[in-house]
C-alpha cells in the first residue's frame, strides 16, 4: 500500500487515500502494508481567545508541520499577551509552546530551549510582578493586600493545628501632628523608619505590614499570647527610645499597640479569626493615654496594659467603653 494525497500548510490536517500498487513481477505474500503514521501528541492546554495580530488560531490536532506552526503561534501570542501585561495567558500559551516542542523529532533541535528561556523571563516578571503587587509603595514592607492573604491562609491552618497566631495592629501617636508640623515629606520618612524599628527582632515566620495611613499589622504565628505581648511591648519600647530629635528638632514618635489571638473571638462581634479584638485594644491603649500596649489576660479575661504603661489608671473604663457587656 502507498499513502497518497499528503497535503502541508500552515495549521492543515494530513488526508490520506489508500491505493492498491501492482508491482510487476510481484507475488502477493511478498506485498506487505506499511505500519500507520503515529499521530503526534497534542497540547493539553485549554484553547485560548484569538489574538489579533496573528494569522489564525492554532489548530487543535496538529500534523508534524502544524505543531512548528501551532508553537510559533503560541509563542507570539505569549510575547503579545506579555506585552500587555496579561501574564496568566501569556503563561498558558508557553507552556502549550514547551508542550508541542518536546518531541524533538517534529521541531528543530534549537525551537526548545529558546521557549524555555522565554518561559523562564516570563516566569521571573511574573514574580517579580506578584511581589510588587504584595508591597507597600511607600515603606517598602507588605501591604494589606498581602496582610488579607496570610491571614486568610493562617485562618485556614487553624482548623485541626494547635498553633496559634497572634496579630497586633499598631497606630502612631498624633501622626496628624507630625504632618502638619513638619511636613508630609519628614511624615512619610518617619513611616519608613517605623517600619524598620518594629521588624527588628521579629521572630521566624512573623512579619509587618502596612494596615492603612499610619497603621501597621504584626503577624506573629505560633507564638503563645504572652510571648507575643512581649514582643509587641519590646517594639514600643524601640519606638519611643529612637532618637527623633536626630530626624527633626523636638520630634517625637509613639506607638499605642492592641495584640489578640486569632481564635479568642473577644472582639465586640465575637467572631474568631477576625482583627476586631486586636482593633478593639488597640483603642484601649489609646483611651489608657497612648504609647501602650493593651491584652487581655487570658488567666482571668482582664484587659491590662503591658510594661511600664501597666501602672497607670483608667485602663478599666477604656476596657468597658471597648467590650461592653452583652
Amino acid at each position: 500500500m502507498r499513502l497518497a494525497g499528503l497535503r502541508h500548510g500552515r495549521g492543515a490536517t494530513v488526508s490520506t487515500t489508500a491505493q492498491p500498487v501492482h508491482d510487476t513481477g510481484a507475488t502477493d505474500a511478498s506485498l506487505a502494508t506499511e505500519p500507520p503514521v503515529p499521530t503526534p501528541a497534542t497540547s493539553h492546554f485549554p484553547p485560548t481567545r484569538p489574538i489579533v495580530g496573528l494569522d489564525a488560531e492554532p489548530s487543535a490536532a496538529p500534523t508534524r508541520d502544524g505543531r512548528a506552526d501551532q508553537a510559533r503561534a503560541h509563542e507570539a501570542a505569549a510575547e503579545v499577551l506579555a506585552d500587555r501585561g496579561d501574564w496568566r495567558r501569556a503563561y498558558h500559551h508557553l507552556k502549550a509552546a514547551v508542550s508541542l516542542v518536546r518531541d524533538e523529532r517534529t521541531l528543530p533541535a534549537g525551537v526548545p530551549d529558546q521557549l524555555r528561556d522565554e518561559v523562564d523571563r516570563l516566569r521571573r516578571e511574573r514574580a517579580e510582578a506578584r511581589e510588587q503587587s504584595r508591597r507597600d509603595s511607600l515603606t517598602a514592607t507588605w501591604n494589606r493586600r498581602y496582610l488579607d492573604e496570610r491571614l486568610g491562609t493562617l485562618r485556614g491552618d487553624l482548623d485541626g493545628v494547635p498553633s496559634r497566631v497572634c496579630v497586633a495592629l499598631a497606630d502612631v501617636d498624633h501622626f496628624k501632628d507630625v504632618n502638619d508640623t513638619h511636613g508630609h515629606a519628614l511624615g512619610d520618612q518617619v513611616l519608613r523608619r517605623l517600619v524598620d524599628l518594629m521588624n527588628e527582632e521579629l521572630p521566624a515566620d512573623a512579619f509587618c505590614a502596612r494596615y492603612g495611613g499610619e497603621e501597621f499589622a504584626l503577624v506573629l504565628p505560633g507564638l503563645e499570647p504572652a510571648e507575643a505581648v512581649r514582643v509587641c511591648e519590646e517594639a514600643r519600647a524601640r519606638v519611643d527610645a529612637h532618637p527623633w530629635h536626630e530626624v527633626a528638632p523636638d520630634l517625637r514618635v509613639t506607638v499605642s499597640v492592641g495584640v489578640a489571638c486569632l481564635d479568642d473571638g473577644c472582639g465586640p462581634s465575637g467572631s474568631p479569626g477576625s482583627l476586631d479584638a486586636a482593633d478593639a485594644l488597640l483603642y484601649v491603649a489609646k483611651r489608657a493615654g497612648r504609647n501602650a500596649v493593651a491584652y487581655r489576660d487570658t488567666a482571668d479575661g482582664t484587659v491590662r496594659l503591658a510594661g511600664a504603661a501597666s501602672a497607670r489608671r483608667g485602663i478599666d473604663a477604656a476596657a468597658r467603653r471597648a467590650f461592653p457587656p452583652s
